[in-house]
């Protein structure tokens, strides 16, 4: 006689019932993480508080919206940068976030914070002189401010402010291009602005300290070389400890009279020239055509970029190259650095 096995049906079934099962509690996993996801990214997106008490933030150029992020944290403003970064990125709003000055209270959300920012609707009543800002870019900044082109004149005349200690060893016949510290400083309908460009001045000189200047003078450099050093560190990296390496990259290539090799000095040049940008341009701020430092600043610096050159990190490193990931990497043989520059630097390095 046949044998027929009468439970074989019944493991089947148990297995239907398994994997349906375990597939629904899965549904309910992915629908409760979706649920839980969304309300914190809801909540987080939301005002952090009633209190409209306004707090001012000033936004350099450049910043990405992992810097807001984390500007408006410290400011007690957001909840999250990660919710902050995420509604910027959701609402494809990255490249529409602009440099300035504004006022934030923690009574708005972020998306009236985010439509802020990307609206430029900077703050009228103060003036904000940004990091690694050239004199022309600074003279835009005052006319936005509303100041007319005369008082600009005159306000950032040197002769203007003749005996002021900032200046001390500011060579003769040199513009104040490098001494206009970056800050937000206070503005009302009556203000000079050559009040402005004083307070900024003071600002310089107390951070351009003896001891940064002793340790300039310990590395062969007079003040002002420091300061032409610590501007080109400063536009070419805002990296704390990347600020060190390139600061002793330059240093070195400057000791054993090496170009310096910096991009950012030779656009310099070509718009003091007045003529197209180009890393080619033959000008004498072409630190890649010409040995030794560029006759002036090429913008303002921030006490990171002096004391960076006054401490440089402790290395050996001859060249880098900053990625389009915005790493910046260091090696130190050309062959190291063009290796490196092919495989990380495509798009930012096909634009000079």
């Amino acid at each position: 006689m046949r044998q027929f096995n009468i439970d074989q049906p019944k493991k089947k079934s148990s297995f239907k019932k398994i994997l349906t099962g375990s597939v629904f509690a899965l549904l309910i996993g992915v629908i409760v993480v979706f649920i839980g996801g969304y309300y914190w990214y809801s909540s987080n997106i939301a005002s952090l508080s009633e209190n409209d008490t306004t707090s001012v933030v000033p936004i350099p150029v450049g910043s990405t919206a992992s810097d807001i992020a984390t500007l408006l944290e410290e400011k007690q403003l957001i909840r999250s940068t990660v919710a902050f970064e995420w509604y910027v990125r959701i609402n494809n709003l990255r490249d529409g976030l602009q440099a300035g000055t504004y006022e934030f209270s923690p009574s708005q959300s972020v998306e009236a914070i985010v439509s802020i920012i990307s609206g430029g609707e900077t703050s009228k009543d103060f003036v904000t002189i940004l990091p690694a800002q050239r004199l022309d870019q600074i003279r835009a900044t005052f006319a936005e401010a509303g100041y007319s082109d005369s008082e600009i004149t005159i306000a950032l005349r040197p002769e203007t402010y003749i005996g002021h200690p900032a200046l001390a060893a500011k060579p003769d016949g040199k513009n104040l291009e490098g001494y206009l510290y970056p800050d937000t400083y206070l503005k009302t309908a009556n203000t000079p602005l050559t009040d402005i460009v004083r307070l900024s001045l003071d600002e310089f000189a107390f951070y351009m300290t003896p001891e940064i200047t002793a340790s300039f003078a310990a590395q062969g450099l007079s003040p002002y070389e420091g300061l032409i050093i610590s501007s080109i560190v400063e536009r070419e990296v805002n990296n704390g400890q990347e600020r060190k390496k390139v600061a002793q990259v330059f240093l070195t290539r400057y000791e054993i009279g090496m170009m310096l090799g910096s991009d950012p000095t030779a656009l310099y040049g070509a718009l003091v020239a007045g003529i197209e940008p180009s890393v080619f341009a033959d000008t004498p701020y072409n630190t890649r055509l010409y040995t030794g430092l560029t006759p002036t600043p090429i913008n303002n610096v921030s006490v990171e970029s002096l004391q960076a050159v006054a401490d440089p990190a402790d290395t050996d490193f001859l060249y880098f190259v900053s990625g389009d990931d915005g790493i910046t990497r260091f090696s130190r043989t050309l062959a190291e650095h063009e290796a490196l520059t092919a495989e990380f630097c495509i798009e930012l390095c096909q634009s000079y």
